[in-house]
């Protein structure tokens, strides 16, 4: 098999994936990233049926689930009390369930396995310009040159700054809302079991992942997200912490209030802004857009991780048939028949529960929760969370 040289630029999921996989294929990677010690950004994440086969296929699912919690539904109420969204694993198939993962730990597994794989890491390294797209040699800002390479993957997430060199009229805004994260401990287990959301009209989603350990190892640990208007993040975050506990929260969600009784600032919290990514074709020469960068969107469908551990696992797979990159062509119509679905169903689902107004609420509880508990539709909303609609089949690398 010809071996290839990879760059790879960025050391989030789709990057460490890609580099984990293609480098024990025994190809030459070498992994940029622009911060001098890589680290995971944000709480907690689900990972699906989908992103768990991608991780068996790298040898790292029994890692992830030991620092998880399994899910098994997905609960949705809104503030009066209706139900809105009911979700069972198991409407898709018998015993499956999800994993909820602090991003740390996520990150942990990933990056552990990279140096003895062989991945060359290079810290520091910003990527400000890419020369020669069929050849690619990449340069940082302070005037370094790596390459030239076989191959190139942008995987520096949704706010990609590889993107706009490769696919100058790519767009990616902003989402009007973002979140705050934190996690809290749940040593009585209150939030095991389930994602659980609450809803007021589609200004404010509140939830509560259960995620097993925590950033510094610490069992039973449950995420915590608030949604907030990204122009307003600042002014919220500057706000008395015990005011937005006890008049905003309790009344909403007087369980979880009562989980931040031991709190009393916002020291913990993160923040996470979100975009909807618009590429078109991801690949240009021997360079592609993977992850986020290539198809971002609202975490309303919660998929970005799963999508990127799939992409990098089955990049692999192709080069392994096809080793040069002619193999981004054929890799990326593939997965675009994945990964289109849920940008078009995320764009779709996102003002239903992020919106201001009451008419898109109005829409939510009149027509999408009756349909909810049809056995069709439980079908239907089963495949989409667990990130299984796809166009045709998945490979058998990849197959949940």
């Amino acid at each position: 098999m010809t071996k290839l040289k990879v760059g790879i630029v960025g050391c989030g999921v789709g990057g460490m994936a890609s580099a984990l996989a293609l480098a024990r294929q025994g190809h030459a990677v070498m992994l940029l990233e622009a911060f001098e010690q890589p680290r995971p950004v944000g709480s907690g994440l689900l990972l699906q049926p989908t992103g768990l086969a991608a991780l068996r296929a790298l040898g790292l699912e029994d890692a992830v689930r030991t620092a998880g919690a399994p899910v098994q539904e997905l609960i949705g109420h809104d503030s009066l009390g209706r139900r809105v969204m009911a979700l069972d694993y198991g409407d898709w198939r018998r015993g499956a369930h999800g994993v909820g993962i602090h991003r740390a730990a996520l990150f942990d597994a990933l990056h552990a396995p990279l140096a003895p794989a062989g991945v060359e890491i290079v810290t520091g390294a910003r990527i400000v310009r890419l020369e020669n797209t069929a050849r690619p040699v990449l340069h940082d800002d302070a005037g370094r040159a790596f390459g030239p390479f076989d191959i190139v993957l942008a995987a520096d997430g949704s706010a990609s700054a590889l993107r706009p060199l490769l696919r100058p009229r790519a767009r990616a805004p902003v989402y009007p809302w973002g979140a705050v994260w934190t996690n809290i401990s749940d040593p009585d287990g209150r939030f095991a079991g389930a994602l659980r959301q609450v809803y007021h009209r589609a200004e404010v989603m509140c939830g509560a992942l259960p995620v097993g350990l925590g950033p510094d190892g610490e069992e039973n640990c449950t995420a915590v997200f608030w949604s907030v208007p990204v122009a307003g993040m600042d002014e919220f975050l500057a706000g008395d912490f015990s005011t937005w506990r006890d008049q905003r929260l309790a009344p909403l969600w007087p369980g979880l209030a009562e989980a931040f009784a031991g709190h009393a600032d916002w020291s913990g919290f993160s923040r996470a802004i979100y975009r909807d990514v618009y590429v078109g074709r991801w690949d240009v020469g021997a360079c592609a857009l993977i992850g986020d960068a290539a198809h971002g969107t609202s975490p309303q469908l919660g998929q970005g991780a799963n999508l990127a551990l799939v992409d990098a696992v089955e990049l692999a797979d192709r080069l392994q048939t096809v080793p040069s990159p002619a193999a981004l062509k054929g890799w990326q119509a593939g997965r675009r028949r994945h990964t289109g679905l849920y940008q078009l169903a995320s764009r779709a689902l996102t003002p239903l529960f992020q919106s201001r107004g009451r008419f898109w609420p109005a829409v939510r509880t009149f027509a999408f929760t009756p349909t909810s508990r049809l056995p069709g539709f439980r079908q239907i909303g089963a495949r989409l969370l667990t990130g299984t609609l796809r166009l045709g089949r998945f490979p058998r690398v990849t197959r949940p």
